[in-house]
């Protein structure tokens, strides 16, 4: 008999949503930085063991979006919920909810879901206060089990898969047992170099950055990837690019490490840097790098 469950994964940005994914899976299939709205898509991550298997969809960070990309990562957590059993709210221990944090529990508390509260980040948070907080928070909204954890150091993710276990159905799997993600390659590999981008860059420019494979070859053990890196302004272009094309090389460096772990097989990269001014604005450049939720 197979079972199956489908596990939304939301929660403010930088609450440590993309950490908690890949500790659950045991394998980095979602980037991870310190700078907010990190994930811009729905990321699917496959766990199967033996008869089995729990879907999670990693969604970005909850948040009053400012440009027509913000609107669509906020769709996307919308289209996510839908379709699952279990949603995860992920917060950071001891933080304050914000505004967007408080309006996505309201509306799960009322749904049908079953709501697990995850506590993310208990190491940084002394423990009168973390008691004083998981009190407060739980008091006020409806959850199914409240579970606090550090994600980083996956402490209490044996308990989060613990408890998700106890509401497996009958279900055919949904996935191939040997599947980890549906992610294409071609998008992973774009998001490797992001998240390098996004490691590497001041503040300012990441949100700007997006990244599109050109041309993607397997050969003979050997993974030839040709990505365009998109900026907003022609300043930020020189800084991607550093002097004597040091930051571009530093960034294909790190993003070919990342991609011949994860794919076991040599990596060659060839990055290129162009300008596409307000294109976080632009419906058809969105649709363009990808970014499209339309029906």
């Amino acid at each position: 008999m197979t079972r199956s469950l489908f596990v939304m994964i939301t929660g403010k940005p930088n609450a440590g949503k993309s950490t908690l994914l890949n500790a659950l899976l045991g394998e980095k299939i979602a980037i991870v930085s310190a700078k907010p709205q990190t994930t811009r898509n729905n990321i699917t991550g496959i766990l199967t063991e033996g008869e089995d298997q729990i879907v999670f969809i990693d969604t970005p960070g909850l948040h009053r979006p400012k440009t027509l990309l913000g609107e669509y990562m906020m769709k996307s957590v919308g289209n996510a919920s839908e379709g699952a059993d279990v949603i995860m709210f992920v917060t950071e221990a001891g933080k304050k909810l914000t505004v967007a944090e408080r309006d996505a529990l309201k509306k799960y508390s009322a749904g049908d879901n079953l709501l697990f509260l995850i506590i993310n980040k208990v190491d940084t948070c002394d423990k009168g206060r973390l008691a004083e907080y998981i009190g407060d928070i739980a008091n006020e909204y409806d959850f199914d089990c409240v579970i606090p954890i550090s994600a980083m150091k996956k402490d209490g993710t044996d308990i989060v898969l613990k408890e998700l276990k106890k509401h497996l159905v009958e279900s055919p799997h949904f996935f191939p047992d040997d599947v980890m993600t549906d992610q294409p390659e071609k998008q992973i590999f774009a998001e490797i170099i992001r998240e390098k981008a996004l490691r590497l860059l001041s503040d300012e420019i990441p949100h700007g950055v997006a990244v599109v494979i050109e041309e993607l070859k397997d050969e003979n053990d050997v993974i030839r990837v040709r990505a365009e890196i998109f900026c907003e302004r022609e300043s930020h272009k020189g800084i991607i690019i550093g002097k004597n094309g040091e930051m571009l090389k530093k960034i294909g460096s790190y993003a070919r490490e990342d991609a011949e772990e994860l794919f076991g097989a040599k990596v060659y990269m060839d990055l290129w840097v162009k300008i596409k001014e307000n294109w976080r604005d632009s419906r058809a450049q969105l649709s363009n790098f990808g970014y499209n939720n339309e029906e």
